[in-house]
């Protein structure tokens, strides 16, 4: 199980049955000459990494170390992933905040200036168009970032409704970050191997909480956040200055703190219970659906506002027909489109995340199922394969997560 073709197809098409191979390649890989680079490939293929086509760059899905050992290392020292492929914008103006209100659940209004929070991008539908996490680092400047698959619709969306508004007096502008890179420093070593590189008391910056402060000489948007429910930071860098910070937080941790790739990357965020776009959320999946309801402001659904306000504030009445739970299973791990059955072999739902956990030793997934058949403890069959195997609904995350929050 250790093998790199393993590993590597393990990462990749764990979650996708026969049927939808074609369409992930279509969306998420190229050729190799299409392919984008960050400005750390060459240090990335110097270390081991062996890197595979996702979202349009050349990504490392792992280095010398295996999947499995390399997620229990971040959970147990840290890891430095390269986000880079990751698009990270501003957008700026007095009217930037009721301008975003029109296109996210958030109450954006209510953050405090250097505070963000995750939301979801809807469409008219209440279906979530990407997921993002925000942050106001003042009243007329936000910042965020959304995910690499989605970055030309997630774009072209803002953009058309940005015209729209600036054409009825708004004023919001905006750039999008090409010129920096994005490095996320996660696990138990984050903020000490950082502290060693900014003057910054980073032990008074809490989770969901930003800063622009100087890191190893250079100016770069600290956030306190990421996707593998560790305490950490996602930082962004000059890309001139992202090679020398990846090398000095490496060097800073004598070693514990390792490069870590996007199929360790996949596992720790299916322990955490965090959805992946594409697979656990699409353009059909409302927040609430999600398990994002709160995620919506309070304010919002009182006064809505924003698209497909409509259609989730109604669910938020009535409840939802389906919503996304957590399992542990036997067998073979689930994979996405995986079959859930109840007892009797009626279908009530579908896997849409799965895996074996590397952390906790066992077959971890997630999925939705029809509401009444989401409480904790209830009995399901997880088809793999065209066999039924037991599984049960799961609280997450699955492992506990460890966010640094004022005690």
């Amino acid at each position: 199980m250790r093998g790199s073709l393993w590993q590597l197809g393990q990462s990749i098409i764990r979650r996708l049955s026969e049927a939808d191979k074609k369409a992930v390649a279509r969306r998420y890989f190229a050729s190799e000459a299409d392919l984008k680079k960050t400005v750390l490939y060459d240090f990335h293929v110097a270390h081991g990494g062996k890197m595979v086509p996702f979202a349009g760059w050349s990504m490392p899905i792992q280095y010398k170390d295996s999947i499995m050992d390399s997620t229990v290392n971040c959970r147990e020292n840290g890891g430095l992933f390269d986000v880079s492929h990751m698009c990270g914008l501003s957008l700026k103006g007095k009217d930037s905040v009721s301008f975003l209100e029109k296109l996210v659940i958030a109450d954006v209004a209510g953050l405090a200036p250097g505070t963000g929070t995750l939301t979801v991008f809807t469409n008219e539908k209440g279906g979530a168009i990407d997921d993002s996490v925000i942050t106001k680092v003042k009243d007329d400047h936000i910042y965020l970032v959304v995910n690499a698959g989605c970055r030309d619709k997630d774009l072209a969306h803002v953009e058309e409704h940005m015209k729209a508004f600036k054409a009825k007096g708004g004023d919001v502008s905006w750039h999008i970050h090409d010129e920096r890179s994005l490095l996320a420093l996660q696990g138990p070593l984050a903020a000490p191997v950082l502290q060693h590189l900014t003057k910054d008391d980073l032990s008074k910056l809490y989770f969901g909480e930003f800063r622009i402060l100087d890191i190893n000489g250079a100016t770069c948007f600290l956030t306190r956040t990421g996707y593998t429910g560790e305490d950490g930071f996602e930082i962004s860098v000059p890309s001139e200055n992202a090679l020398d910070l990846a090398k000095a937080i490496l060097e800073k941790s004598e070693g514990k703190v390792r490069l870590t790739g996007l199929g360790a990357r996949d596992s720790l965020r299916l322990e955490a219970g965090l959805c992946l776009y594409g697979n656990d959320m699409e353009q059909h999946i409302s927040p609430v659906e999600a398990g994002l309801t709160w995620a919506i402001g309070k304010r919002r659904r009182a006064e809505g506002g924003f698209l497909g306000a409509e259609v989730i504030l109604k669910q938020l009445a009535e409840g939802p027909s389906i919503r996304r739970v957590g399992f542990t299973s036997t067998g073979p791990p689930p994979r996405s489109h995986s079959e859930i059955q109840d007892e009797k072999g009626n279908n009530i739902g579908e896997i849409t995340s799965g895996g074996f956990s590397p952390c906790l030793k066992r077959n971890i997934a997630m999925g939705y199922v029809k509401s009444g058949l989401h409480k904790a403890g209830t009995k399901a069959k997880i088809l793999v394969r065209g066999k039924a195997y037991d599984g049960v609904v799961t609280k997450m995350p699955f492992v506990p997560t460890k966010y640094y929050k004022p005690s």
